[in-house]
């Protein structure tokens, strides 16, 4: 039976009302699943769900181990393998994560074993957009994984637990997908129900009921061994009975949910088509706006509907037939494309299910709309009905594929010119700094001016980017640049100095300048590098031509970007790698990085009395590329400005002649250190003087440290430093004893380490 729309009941159980946004649901529901393991890495705009959970955890309400992976190919590592030991298992991503996840995926599903993950849908990159469409969707569609759709806030909170009964009902055994849409339902607050405490989900679930465990010694299995024919199309063909039977038993998984909440969703949730002339197929919150179209479309006498599954996968034919038998015409839209296949795979797919019946008439037009975030207003939901009352009338589809909403560009403004001229040869090469190899010592030397001189030099990048007051990565950047001559080409990773000088159409950019994301910068840069060496040989390039190549990391891009640098490393390209470390991924939204040291607050390492910050030590970068065996690495910080010149243009001459350099510098950042604007330099000059970021480089493997505070008298204790910021205030108090002592004898420790490399060359 089709259910023409979702209806309240009356439940047994009480319930609180509230106005909570879609993420805020996501984590009750998790809170309440109680899921035993949770791998996740943060991405706008589904990182919320971590950070609520992790609140949550802070103050002891629930008992999610909640992982924070390297990378989301590795957070869907961590939550796969914990879904082979037997227990319920969360996740949650959006967009490029998901993609660079999606290998994962169909091991997931093709060894059975559930567990539920949250697509908080947002376009893919690139160009580089944050807000909500569906582009990340459709890539889940041949995964095997079941994909559930929630309209609003509240039908994430139900459908995230029908999920976890779905996905382990004995004859399905699938992971599932619970998708929504990014900022319009996942930070759009609304009305919503829910339960006060766990007891009713868990007694709707039930004990997680194992089937195969790697946790089992006594009954040892093998989990994804090597299939020959015919085993695995056998292994799929399990696979799509499994689907099969999910079909079958949703719409009883939503029965008894009903019973327990007075919540009820249909497989295919239909408004006002039993009559309907023109109806439009729309997902989640589009369907919503094009609700209230139809209801003033139907006081002007117009027959029209709107058709919304809940569940894009399996596919719901039957039901999509059935409901749209004596429509005239149907316009199935939405907010993501199939370039180049005349229809995004929603309209193919409802086109094939009406074909499936010989005595279907049903028109069909398909437009794509709201990419990037673009909103779907109530005047598009009313063009588009039009659109398909219009097909219902005449009987004829003059359009069958279009795209609605684009914007014609203006033609009187031509090709867009630069704002500010490109650097000239002349200001390239002012021959301010120099810098020669010495034959005695086998070291770089550098002789810089006065800082006054260098101040006189251009800038690579244009005043008017968005930055936070007070951050420390232009003024870094800036001296570091300062220090090399002659043309750059840059490549900035995603991250915060990436973000605020790229809004399109502007750039703060005045040389060249490349984007790729966090986890694929290094290769990204070695490929051009390389490119620039074979035209150079061919002779296709102007003679003489001689470019410094720079990528720019920070945010935590050395922890999903570490595989690839170390590759790059590993092959010595010519060129330079610097990271700003801001100890977090504040472009995000201040999450944890393996950047952050122990104990600092962040929005998933939260203070609360069931945990002190973050729990584990923070990642030694430099010395991990040292490891590598690269020509040059160093540290600096922004408020050593002769230091951080010099290192720039040692690592620029390393670049040029004999292979990668790498650095690592220092920068504040008050909005997520919780410290006033104004006080960066005070703040990173303490963090050097208490020897948890000491200066000092490694050439060509040997190390030498450029600057002891303890020989000019200015070593201070760690606490002075971590009392200067808000984000570890509470290490200073007496119940934080053990963490900060754990912090302080690891900084120590390195710096002991670090010296004793300095007295002694060959380590």
């Amino acid at each position: 039976m089709l259910i023409t729309e979702r209806h309240a009941r009356q439940s047994a159980l009480p319930q609180l009302t509230d106005f909570k946004s879609g993420n805020e649901m996501a984590a009750l529901a998790a809170n309440h699943i109680n899921f035993h393991v949770m791998g996740y890495y943060p991405i706008t705009p589904s990182t919320e769900i971590a950070e609520y959970l992790d609140e949550m955890f802070a103050q002891g309400e629930h008992q999610i181990r909640m992982i924070a992976a390297d990378g989301e190919h590795g957070g869907a590592g961590i939550c796969y393998g914990a879904s082979t030991g037997g227990g319920r298992v969360f996740n949650a991503t959006s967009a490029n994560g998901f993609l660079y996840a999606l290998e994962q995926f169909p091991v997931q599903s093709g060894t059975r074993y559930p567990m539920v993950m949250d697509l908080v849908t947002r376009s893919v990159s690139g160009p580089l957009d944050i807000r909500g469409d569906h582009s990340d969707l459709y890539f889940s569609l041949n995964t095997g994984w079941i994909v559930l759709l929630a309209r609003d806030p509240q039908a994430v909170y139900d459908m995230n637990v029908v999920a976890v009964r779905l996905g382990e009902h004995p004859n399905v055994r699938l992971p599932v997908i619970v998708a929504y849409d990014g900022f319009f339902t996942s930070h759009q607050k609304r009305r919503v129900s829910y339960f006060p405490d766990r007891q009713p989900v868990q007694g709707f679930l039930g004990p997680f009921q194992a089937q195969r465990s790697t946790l089992d010694p006594r009954n040892p299995i093998t989990v994804g061994p090597y299939m020959n024919d015919p085993d695995l199309i056998n292994n799929k063909y399990q696979q799509k009975l499994a689907m099969d039977a999910a079909l079958r038993v949703l719409p009883q998984v939503f029965e008894q949910y009903a019973t327990l909440s007075g919540r009820s969703y249909p497989v295919v949730d239909a408004y006002r088509i039993e009559d309907a002339e023109a109806v439009l197929v729309l997902l989640n919150s589009a369907a919503e706006t094009a609700k209230d179209v139809a209801d003033e479309l139907r006081k002007q006498g117009k027959k029209v509907g709107v058709l919304s599954p809940n569940v894009l996968r399996p596919f719901p034919a039957d039901a999509i037939r059935e409901a749209l038998k004596h429509v005239g015409a149907v316009l199935i839209a939405e907010r993501a494309d199939s370039y180049g296949g005349q229809g995004n795979a929603l309209t193919h797919e409802v086109k094939s299910a009406l074909k499936d019946d010989p005595d279907n008439k049903t028109l069909c037009l398909s437009r794509i709309y709201g990419l990037g975030g673009k909103d779907f207003l109530y005047e598009d939901a009313e063009a588009l009905f039009r659109l398909a009352l219009a097909a219902a009338s005449s009987g004829k589809v003059h359009i069958p594929f279009d795209y609605h909403g684009v914007t014609p560009g203006n033609s009187r403004n031509g090709a867009l010119s630069p704002v500010l001229p490109p650097f000239t040869r002349e200001e390239m090469r002012p021959g301010l700094v120099s810098v020669e190899k010495d034959a005695a010592s086998g070291k770089v030397q550098v002789r810089t001016p006065p800082l006054w001189k260098l101040a006189v030099r251009s800038r690579v990048f244009a005043p008017g980017h968005g930055a936070c007051p007070g951050c420390g990565i232009f003024p870094a950047l800036d001296q570091l640049f300062k220090g090399m001559e002659g043309d750059i080409v840059v490549l900035y990773q995603t991250g915060c100095a990436m973000v605020v000088t790229t809004g399109y159409p502007f750039s703060a950019h005045r040389v060249t300048y490349i984007h790729n994301l966090f986890q694929n910068g290094s290769a990204t840069l070695s490929g051009l590098v390389e490119m620039f060496l074979e035209r150079k040989a061919r002779g296709e390039l102007p003679e003489g031509e001689d470019i410094t190549f720079v990528m720019i990391t920070g945010d935590g891009g050395m922890d999903i970007g570490m595989g690839p640098t170390i590759g790059a490393a590993l092959r010595n390209h010519n060129m330079v790698i610097v990271e700003y470390d801001n100890q977090g991924y504040m472009n995000t939204g201040s999450q944890l990085s393996y950047s952050t040291p122990l104990g600092h607050m962040t929005s998933t390492s939260h203070v609360g009395q069931a945990q002190g910050g973050k729990t584990f030590h923070h990642k030694d970068t430099l010395q991990i590329m040292a490891a590598c065996h690269i020509p040059y690495v160093f540290s600096s910080v922004e408020g050593y400005a002769d230091d951080l010149v010099k290192k720039g243009a040692k690592a620029q001459w390393y670049a040029k002649n004999q292979g990668l350099a790498f650095g690592k510098v220092l920068i504040s950042c008050p909005l997520n250190w919780r410290a006033p604007d104004e006080s960066g330099t005070d703040v990173v000059q303490a963090a050097v003087d208490c020897n948890f970021f000491p200066l000092y480089e490694v050439e060509e493997g040997v190390t030498t440290i450029t600057y002891d505070p303890a020989t000019v008298g200015r070593k201070i204790p760690v606490t002075q430093w971590l009392g200067a910021m808000g984000k570890t205030r509470h290490l200073t108090l007496p119940e934080y004893r053990e963490p900060l002592e754990r912090f302080a004898a690891e900084v120590e420790r390195r710096w002991r380490r670090l010296k004793a490399m300095h007295d002694h060359p060959d380590l």
